[in-house]
């Protein structure tokens, strides 16, 4: 049986080589669900999400009422990264609070002992980092153990996005280690999200990864712009 995100990753790729070779131009609008869903032969929710994914690549955006207008015909590397590189640091924790908890309840589901041990050890590199005073090493092995949690999800289209979030995470890098003081908190708040995924309680580490998120932007004194029935959560 192929699996929905098989089948989402090749549409994608599929419109992806349409919009390169110019069967749809900047600024015109894709063909209707129904009618473009039937042309590839998938299913409507599968073209949807695979629209979703066009849209973070910044290729193309639903407009409502209206349809999916294209925005570029290509996206390369350097484009996202030129797209990273503008990003303010609300725009990086907001970027991390949508996909870092979504991410982290997918990994309770199917996570290995071998792999909890790994995030096991990377957390005890940011304990000793702390008990030596050394803030460049506990940062570093702060962006490792995020990092390490990003390539745990088995969905393939999340590769190519969570790259971005990657990318991202390192350029914010620079203002963690400017504040150093606030180690031991963010150990503390990365220890919880890992014993929720050992306890393959999804929700909770849902719910712990966007708590720290959360306080990530009040130790940095940026608010972020959620959404009201996310908070609390």
């Amino acid at each position: 049986m192929i699996s929905t995100s098989t089948v989402v990753n090749s549409v994608v790729e599929k419109l992806r080589a349409a919009l390169a070779r110019g069967q749809w131009r900047r600024g015109e609008m894709l063909p209707g669900q129904r009618e473009l869903a039937e042309q590839l032969g998938i299913s409507r929710p599968s073209l949807r999400e695979a629209v979703i994914v066009l849209e973070t690549l910044g290729l193309v955006r639903s407009m409502p009422g209206k349809g999916v207008v294209v925005l570029e015909t290509s996206v390369s590397e350097p484009h996202a990264h030129d797209a990273v590189a503008d990003a303010s640091l609300a725009d990086i924790l907001q970027l991390r609070y949508t996909l870092e908890p979504f991410i982290v309840g997918l990994v309770a589901q199917s996570i290995t002992s071998k792999e909890i041990g790994q995030l096991r050890l990377t957390l005890m590199d940011m304990r000793e980092a702390l008990e030596a005073n050394d803030s460049e090493a506990g940062m570093n092995a702060y962006i490792a153990f995020h990092e390490e949690l990003f390539a745990l999800t088995s969905n393939p289209i999340f590769q190519n996005v969570v790259q971005q979030t990657s990318n991202a995470l390192k350029q914010s890098a620079q203002v963690l280690r400017n504040s150093p003081e606030h180690l031991a908190e963010r150990l503390q708040e990365n220890e919880a999200v890992v014993r929720a995924i050992r306890n393959k309680n999804s929700a909770l580490a849902s719910a712990e990864m966007r708590r720290h998120i959360l306080n990530e932007g009040q130790r940095m004194g940026t608010a972020l712009n959620i959404p009201d029935d996310h908070l609390g959560n």
